[in-house]
């Protein structure tokens, strides 16, 4: 039997009198990658952040490893092992691809408390090992991404497509049990998409479970073991690549919002 790594149950978000989110279920297991998609507005990035604490529902829970997170902050589920992307690109343009991997791996050494501040400042053995083996890490995630060839390259100086691939070592730093992607390839080209799809896969590969928000259907359709399906709100379907892309009520919730084409895209990588 599967274990599940993250369950929602019967989540509801409200705006004032706008309900975004009703009565949504869906779980994760561990070893999967499952994406969740739907038209603009669905409520996907709403559900992003009921799961990782930056909303609170208005009913319902969310389960995270046996895990209530209710009442909890982002840092907490953060340091549960739940981490998540945004869909803005958060680097540090003025460092390098490496220097920014190393930042993040430095700032998560410092929220765990690893080392102490008089440990740092003298420079004592302890210290200077963590350093060295931080340094390795970082070398590490930046060959993992594939940027090796430009490590000493300013983050801004990227393209907008790279600048995903560093954001994705900034959360791989915080050694995440699942990873929370929201619209990854937003923005990138073809070359980039297939990249980023391989990349994935190896991060699930190496034991990390993924729930990924994303509108380019021929990738979700690809990369997934199942997709969840929302619009206005609520599900409306959930399944594996190949039950999605003939649901009924799927084409019609792309059809509704004028998506013709996301819809032919999708019938042509069948």
């Amino acid at each position: 039997m599967a274990e599940t790594v993250l369950s929602i149950e019967h989540v509801a978000v409200h705006f004032g009198g706008l309900v975004a989110i009703s009565d949504m279920n869906f779980h994760v297991n561990k070893g999967e990658i499952v994406s969740l998609i739907g038209p603009n507005g669905a409520g996907k990035t709403t559900a992003f952040n009921v799961m990782t604490g930056f909303l609170t529902p208005a009913k319902g829970a969310v389960n995270y490893c046996g895990a209530d997170l209710k009442g909890k902050k982002p840092h907490e589920i953060a340091d549960l092992g739940l981490i998540r992307t945004f869909q803005r690109t958060s680097v540090f343009p003025n460092d390098t691809v490496y220097d920014n991997v190393l930042i993040g791996l430095h700032r998560q050494g410092e929220l765990k408390g690893k080392l102490g501040l008089a440990e740092a400042i003298l420079g004592l053995p302890r210290a200077r090992a963590s350093e060295k083996a931080q340094r390795a890490r970082a070398a590490e995630l930046v060959r993992w991404i594939g940027l090796e060839a430009r490590a000493n390259d300013l983050a801004g100086s990227l393209s907008y497509g790279e600048q995903r691939l560093v954001g994705v070592a900034l959360a791989l730093a915080a050694q995440p049990k699942m990873l929370l992607l929201d619209e990854p390839v937003s923005g990138m080209n073809a070359s980039e998409t297939h990249t980023f799809v391989q990349l994935i896969r190896n991060i699930r590969d190496r034991g990390v479970t993924i729930l990924l928000v994303e509108h380019d259907m021929p990738m979700v359709m690809s990369v997934s073991d199942r997709i969840v399906v929302l619009n206005y709100g609520r599900i409306i379907a959930e399944g594996p690549p190949d039950e999605i892309r003939k649901n009924p009520a799927v084409i019609e919730a792309y059809l509704g919002q004028g998506a013709k084409d996301v819809v032919k895209e999708v019938a042509v990588h069948a």
